[in-house]
């Protein structure tokens, strides 16, 4: 039996004699064996040419698709201190709900009639305001007044100096008829002396002529008087032409001077006024932010600060928050090298964790417990994990995911490329190498397709 001996027993014995060699020997085990292998490869055969669909399986979990649709927490503006919740965890609000009330922990706002305060200052500020745009009204009033007296008063001395003017012409030309007439006189009565000594005019006659020569000499210094008197009264035009410009200069300049004055406390009032407005509804805006409401619809998740009288910092994180309306999506994350060979609009299939499925990620059709999905979006940029982040969502032309989803379960995602021979598929895989590398047929080259057809 070992075959240690080049004796065989089967030389010697003939062993289809006993009953047992005849159970043995008589049937023939490998024509249903040999049958059997046949039948395996033919099988086989054919399953190594079905149709494999290649694909690209990766994990991701559910989240939603607009961002304004996912979990949010709620931060205050302002530090504070709890003061009072109005909510618990789990409750439903709705936008504008009152979720907590917080208190001031500044010491210049613990002041509760702060806002008043400000506004009656702000009163004050305003009616100083109009105070100073009155006196301004005033001072321009003022101002136009005077320098209507100046016009006036100018012309006036214009007047003067005109007639002082005149006054000099008509005196010089009586003092020039006076000087003729002196020297007339002077004349006749040098004459009449001469006459006088050859006897053919007497003495009374000379005697006329001199008094009369003396009387113009008397008026032609009076003239000369009156004719400087004449030009000391122009002088003193032109003087008081100069001393009302001087004084109503003067005048002008402090009543501008006031007027300036004026302005610059006004303008200094209004940036007052302006602060203290900004003060105001600075201070209005804090009185409503010491009360924490809800941005959307939405439950309440969890309370992150729950403690009355607990304190916190402003941007610190109080209260997490669902928004109660949303559509859902899954984000999914794709190997760099697989990258390529996603685009938009490519159909994916969905497994949820919790949801039972059966799964042959080659042929799709056959599964159950999968859903249908598109790709929405592509990210850019490489994730933190050294994978590109991808954006799915429900496929309208198929079976609508199940309601009671929550967003951040998990899934697992199967992106669908191309119909390959299982052969083929054997033989990438055996090999690492990529799924194949395509372009997904746009519209416009079905429709050529067509048309050709």
């Amino acid at each position: 039996m070992l075959n240690i001996s080049k004796n065989k027993v089967s030389d010697h014995i003939d062993l289809s004699k006993f009953d047992s060699g005849k159970e043995i020997f008589t049937k023939e085990y490998h024509k249903k064996f040999k049958k059997f292998l046949l039948a395996f490869s033919i099988i086989l055969v054919i399953i190594l040419f079905l149709p494999w669909t290649q694909n690209i399986s990766t994990t991701g979990k559910v989240t939603t698709l607009k961002p304004n649709q996912r979990p949010q927490t709620l931060q205050s503006q302002i530090p504070g201190r709890i003061e009072e919740w109005f909510v618990q965890e789990g409750d439903f609000v709705k936008k504008g709900d009152t979720i907590l009330r917080i208190s001031e922990i500044k010491s210049e706002y613990f002041d509760t009639k702060l806002a008043e305060r400000t506004d009656k200052q702000l009163n004050s500020k305003n009616l100083s305001a109009k105070a100073y745009t009155n006196k301004i009204n005033a001072l321009q009033n003022q101002i136009a007044a005077i320098k209507n007296e100046r016009v006036l008063k100018l012309e006036q001395a214009r007047n003067k100096l005109k007639q002082s003017h005149l006054k000099v012409k008509s005196d010089s030309i009586d003092l020039e008829a006076v000087k003729i007439k002196q020297s007339i006189a002077q004349t006749q009565f040098n004459r009449t002396q001469t006459l006088q000594e050859e006897g053919l005019k007497a003495v009374k006659d000379v005697e006329e002529k001199k008094a009369k020569l003396q009387e113009l000499s008397a008026k032609l210094v009076s003239q000369e008087n009156k004719f400087l008197s004449s030009k000391n009264d122009l002088i003193n035009a032109k003087l008081a032409i100069s001393g009302i410009q001087a004084s109503y200069t003067d005048k002008l300049s402090k009543a501008e001077s006031s007027l300036f004055t004026a302005q610059s406390d006004a303008y200094d009032t209004d940036v007052q006024v302006s602060k203290l407005e900004t003060s105001l509804a600075n201070y209005n805006k804090r009185t409503s932010l010491l009360f924490i409401t809800a941005p959307q619809d939405g439950y309440i998740n969890k309370a992150i600060k729950s403690g009355i009288g607990e304190t916190f910092k402003e941007g610190e994180q109080l209260v997490n928050i669902m928004p109660a309306n949303y559509d859902l999506a899954v984000e999914m994350y794709v190997e760099p090298i697989d990258l390529p060979l996603i685009h938009i609009d490519e159909d994916v299939r969905v497994q949820f964790d919790g949801w039972p499925a059966m799964v042959f990620s080659g042929w799709p059709n056959v599964s159950y417990g999968t859903y249908g999905a598109k790709i929405v979006a592509i990210e850019n940029f490489i994730s933190s994990n050294g994978k590109y982040r991808v954006l799915i969502v429900p496929n309208s032309n198929d079976e609508p995911w199940p309601k009671a989803i929550r967003v951040g379960s998990g899934a697992k995602t199967i992106a669908m490329l191309e119909n390959v021979p299982i052969w083929f598929e054997l033989w990438r895989q055996l090999n690492s190498f990529p799924p194949n590398f395509y372009q997904p047929e746009s519209k416009s080259d079905n429709d050529k397709s067509k048309k050709e057809k």
